[in-house]
C-alpha cells in the first residue's frame, strides 16, 4: 500500500519529515509529495500565490534536496510530485514548467471554474439552477480537456463538485460516461481520494456510482489520502485499504512511476 497523494510545508501541509514518519508508522511502503503549485500568468492568480505561499515551481529543488535526505534515512519510498491547477489557458506554462521541473509523476486538479473556487459552497448558494448545471458543465468540459492534454499522470479528486452542497448531485451519468471515456483513451489515470472518507459527509472521490462508470470503461485507478497533516495519514491510508478490498480494486502506480528518467 503506497499513498501518492499528499502534502507537505511546501504548500499547505505538515511538516515533510513528520508527514514521512507518520506514513512509515502506518506501515505504507510509499508516500508522493504532491504540493500544491500554480503556474498562471494571470494577474488574480499570481496574487492567490502570493497570498497563499504556493510555490513549488519556486522551492521545488529546496524540497527535493530535502526528499533525498529522507530517502537515506528510511526504506520508505518517497516520491517527489506535485499537484497543478488546471485551466486550459495555462497549458503552455504547464507544459514548460513541468518539463524543467521533471517530477517523479504529476496530478492535475481543476479547483476553479469562472474564477471561483469549487469547493467553496458561498460563491454558489445564490445561483439558480440553470447557473449551478452550467458550472458543473463547465467543470466536467474543463476536467475532460485536462484528461485529453496527458499533461499528468493522475487526475485528482474527479468530482471535486460534490464536496459543495449547491453542486453536490448535479453531475449526471452521462457527464461520468463522458469523462470515463476521456479516461480511456489517455495515459492519464484517476485517482481514489480519502481527504473526505473521514468526515461527517464521508464523501469518497469518485462516487460509487462514478467509480462504477469507470470500471465499465476498464479505466485503471490510483490512491490518495490527500493528506494534510501527520494525524490524517494512517486513519486516511487505513479507508483505502479496506475501500479498494471492499470494491474489488486493485491500484496502480501513477504512470510516471513507469517510465525512465530520462
Amino acid at each position: 500500500m503506497q499513498d501518492f497523494h499528499a502534502h507537505s510545508n511546501y504548500s499547505d501541509g505538515g511538516f515533510l519529515e513528520g508527514m514521512a514518519r507518520s506514513a512509515e508508522s502506518a506501515g505504507l511502503e510509499g508516500i508522493g509529495f504532491t504540493d500544491h503549485c500554480n503556474v498562471s500568468p494571470r494577474e488574480r492568480l499570481e496574487t492567490v500565490r502570493s497570498v497563499y505561499g504556493f510555490n513549488l515551481d519556486i522551492t521545488y529543488e529546496r524540497r527535493r534536496r530535502a526528499i533525498e535526505r529522507l530517502r537515506e534515512e528510511t526504506s520508505l519510498a518517497i516520491y517527489d510530485a506535485v499537484e497543478m491547477d488546471y485551466d486550459p489557458r495555462d497549458e503552455p506554462e504547464i507544459r514548460a514548467f513541468l518539463e524543467e521541473a521533471a517530477f517523479d509523476y504529476a496530478l492535475g486538479s481543476v479547483h476553479e471554474i469562472r474564477g471561483m473556487n469549487v469547493q467553496v459552497a458561498s460563491n454558489f448558494v445564490e445561483l439558480a439552477d440553470d447557473e449551478l448545471d452550467a458550472i458543473v458543465e463547465d467543470y466536467v468540459e474543463t476536467l475532460v480537456s485536462l484528461i485529453e492534454s496527458e499533461l499528468f499522470d493522475v487526475a485528482a479528486h474527479v468530482d471535486l463538485i460534490a464536496r459543495t452542497s449547491p453542486l453536490r448531485g448535479r453531475a449526471t451519468d452521462d457527464h461520468y460516461r463522458r469523462i470515463a471515456s476521456a479516461f480511456a483513451s489517455s495515459r492519464t489515470v484517476p485517482e481514489i481520494n480519502a481527504g473526505r472518507a473521514l468526515t461527517d459527509e464521508e464523501i469518497v472521490h469518485p462516487s460509487e456510482r462514478f467509480l462504477e462508470v469507470l470500471r465499465e470503461f476498464d479505466v485503471p485507478v490510483t490512491v490518495g489520502t490527500d493528506s494534510h497533516r501527520p494525524a490524517e495519514v494512517g486513519d486516511r491510508a487505513d479507508f483505502l485499504r479496506e475501500f479498494v478490498a471492499e470494491y474489488g480494486v486493485d491500484p496502480v502506480a501513477p504512470p510516471g512511476l513507469e517510465r525512465p528518467k530520462e
